[in-house]
């Protein structure tokens, strides 16, 4: 049975015009990065630079719109970037984009190339569905801290995504937690892919498709679905 996800009504309210897009997988492999995922990490890199054309990410008509979607909720977007953003930044730096996993390595792609924020979650590590709500602040939300596991709790009205057992992204798409998050022994994943206007159906569905074009590549026989929220 698929994983529900469902976005709040005082979400929608919001930041009227969100579009999220769900890339279910199964049968998955992953493991260490490799020279398919790196060179899905420089491709896009490439195609960043090329899109922005010497602009800085934030300036990135898509990128905007997540500006003022933080500053909707009370979160400041020139310290607490989405994460297509803050990827988008370090693929621009000397240090270029982080080798993780392949799957990992797949989906930053992807968000680096289009500029959308995308996140890779674990089903099976997930309790119950997942939601996007404001938070009431006393939501646990498990990170790592100084190399130590520790638990946070969002700030009040702060838009997160949570399941059964608490948060699983802060800040909408700041923070992932590492409850949820897909590891090498992953065989199974969730991608949410999250547009807001100017960003189109259209565009949004073509990012989904490419997507799973290269899960597939890097998982052969996976089966891997497109679709909306519940």
């Amino acid at each position: 049975m698929p994983l529900t996800l469902t976005v709040s009504d005082e979400v929608d309210a919001l930041v009227p015009g969100f579009t999220p897009l769900v890339v279910e997988a199964r049968g998955l492999v992953n493991g260490p990065s490799n020279e398919a995922s790196s060179a899905l990490l420089e491709e896009a890199s490439r195609r960043l630079a090329e899109r922005l054309g010497g602009r800085a990410p934030h300036e990135d008509p898509h990128m905007a719109a997540w500006r003022a979607a933080y500053t909707a909720f009370g979160a400041k977007p020139s310290r607490t970037r989405n994460s297509a953003e803050a990827l988008a930044r370090r693929a621009l730096t000397g240090a270029g984009l982080p080798r993780i996993s392949l799957l990992v390595d797949a989906y930053n792609a992807l968000s680096v190339a289009r500029l959308i924020p995308v996140g890779g979650e674990d089903p099976d590590r997930v309790q119950g569905g997942m939601r996007l709500v404001r938070a009431t602040g006393r939501e646990p939300f498990v990170t790592v801290a100084g190399g130590e596991e520790s638990v946070e709790f969002p700030d009040p009205g702060e838009v997160v995504w949570c399941d059964g057992e608490g948060v699983t992204c802060r800040r909408w798409n700041w923070r992932q937690g590492t409850r949820t998050r897909l590891t090498e022994r992953s065989v199974n994943g969730l991608f949410l892919l999250e547009s807001l206007a100017p960003m189109d159906s259209a565009e949004l569905r073509a990012a989904g498709v490419e997507l799973a074009e290269s899960l597939e590549k890097l998982s052969p026989g996976a089966r891997i679905t497109l679709r909306a929220p519940d």
